[in-house]
């Protein structure tokens, strides 16, 4: 009996048209992030289950994927923050600090599949972590990094937003809300989605006063440029030390950014910006499309105190931001946003021989390889009309014809797939058109911005 193909609800296979789309948003994030001396990690996507879930606990544990091997209790990794945390902890002594790192790869919750939400999906991150301390100016080089990313994806209408926790917990602790704190950025956090008025109602319902819950809509109401909110805050000053501080770094963290060189348009302060964690203790980023708001956070992270606390007692801040590349890489397709004119296919040349001996045509195709063109070499039996076919179905922007008058006269016949031009010329001269050719159909962004 024949088992029926199925691949599971959560998880992703692209066609190869796609996947190639998928890898050159991965090929310019690791350009990018070498560009500001990061340094590529790979840690194993199965961990022991006490190192995972140390820190764990509440919703992580119910969403993990956790098994049994023999006496082994193993998981598979549910992020990609908490291995580094262990690779910094075990490694600390090995390694140069501040320790610039970026990792791309495959995370595992078992939470229910939804719209652009899978079980298995691809994070790009970079961390900096410090020892002992961290420089400011770190909070503001990590946004300036996801600027050049999208940038140089071609995603243009964009901007990440900022805040600091320290700002949002010194003004909590001078309504007397400490305790609160918590609870009440996770309410202050659906205020784009619920509206201000039902955000009230849950402060309220939450023990927090009608006068209080006023004045928490009324602080992060304040809108404006950057300037006109940073002055606005100035107000403030002088009522609580934590929030001094948290103003002072929000203040840097903004003129680096323009330093780094972010246009205004591509960054905002904006004091509803929390990140649901109490994890983050400074900088905190939201990142979104501006046409598209209803996506949601494209990119996040911010700045911590201790990544490694579970793991040793050095202490190691840091500050970091997460891509869900396999999330946008979702929505930028249902939006139409993904360049299909670029060249996806999985050779520049597909070479046809039309002799029976291949010979020649295995010594064009690796002089071909050893100038720098991806070659298929097409060795099938079939008719003319089915290998034409295969060239249009593959997307191939070349194809070369072998035949026994090429082979006498020392030819080339090229063919150029997308204005049916056909040329016959020798090797160089059939190279040099084929590498012209190429650099004017990668001249294009993955993305439409």
């Amino acid at each position: 009996m024949k088992i029926q193909p199925r691949t599971l609800s959560g998880f992703v296979e692209l066609l190869p048209k796609q996947q190639i789309l998928m890898e050159k948003i991965m090929q310019t994030l690791r350009e990018t992030y070498s560009l500001y001396g990061f340094t590529p990690l790979d840690t194993p996507a199965i961990e022991a289950s006490e190192v995972l879930l140390a820190k764990g606990g509440g919703e992580t544990e119910k969403q993990i994927y956790r098994f049994t091997k023999g006496d082994s209790d193993l998981s598979l990794r549910f992020d990609l923050t908490v291995p580094l945390a262990k690779y910094v902890a075990l490694h600390y002594s090995e390694l140069a600090f501040p320790f610039k790192r970026y990792q791309i790869g495959k995370a595992y919750r078992g939470e229910r599949a939804q719209r652009g939400r899978f079980r298995e999906f691809y994070q790009a991150d970079i961390d900096i972590i410090g020892d002992g301390k961290l420089d400011i100016s770190n909070e503001a080089e990590v946004p300036a990094i996801i600027y050049q990313v999208f940038n140089r994806l071609g995603l243009k209408k964009f901007q990440v937003q900022v805040n600091n926790r320290k700002v949002l917990n010194g003004f909590y602790q001078m309504l007397g809300l400490s305790e609160q704190a918590g609870d009440i950025m996770r309410t202050v956090d659906k205020l784009d989605k619920i509206g201000a008025e039902k955000v009230k109602e849950l402060l309220i319902e939450q023990g927090v006063s009608e006068d209080k819950a006023g004045e928490i809509l009324a602080f992060i109401g304040i809108k404006g440029s950057n300037e006109e909110v940073l002055g606005a805050l100035d107000g403030y000053q002088g009522k609580n030390e934590l929030f001094d501080l948290g103003l002072d770094e929000l203040k840097t963290v903004v003129k680096y950014l323009s330093a780094f060189g972010v246009p205004q348009e591509n960054f905002a302060v904006n004091l509803t910006i929390a990140r649901g964690l109490d994890y983050y203790t400074g900088t905190v980023y939201e990142t979104f499309m501006v046409e598209h708001p209803e996506i949601g956070s494209i990119c996040s992270g911010g700045r911590y105190d201790n990544l490694a606390e579970y793991y040793t007692d050095k202490l190691l801040p840091g500050v970091g931001i997460s891509i869900g590349v396999s999330r946008l890489f979702y929505v930028l397709n249902e939006q139409g946003m993904l360049n299909e004119d670029m060249n996806t296919a999985p050779a520049d040349v597909l070479l046809l021989p039309m002799v029976e001996d291949l010979s020649p045509a295995v010594e064009l195709a690796t002089r071909f390889r050893n100038a720098g063109v991806r070659v298929q070499l097409y060795g099938e039996q079939r008719k003319f009309k089915a290998k034409m076919n295969y060239a249009d179905k593959i997307g191939v922007p070349y194809v070369v014809f072998l035949g026994e008058d090429e082979v006498r006269d020392g030819v080339v016949a090229c063919k150029d797939m997308k204005s049916g031009e056909q040329t016959k010329l020798g090797f160089d001269e059939t190279l040099q058109r084929v590498r012209d050719g190429l650099a004017k159909k990668n001249e294009g962004r993955v993305i439409l911005g």
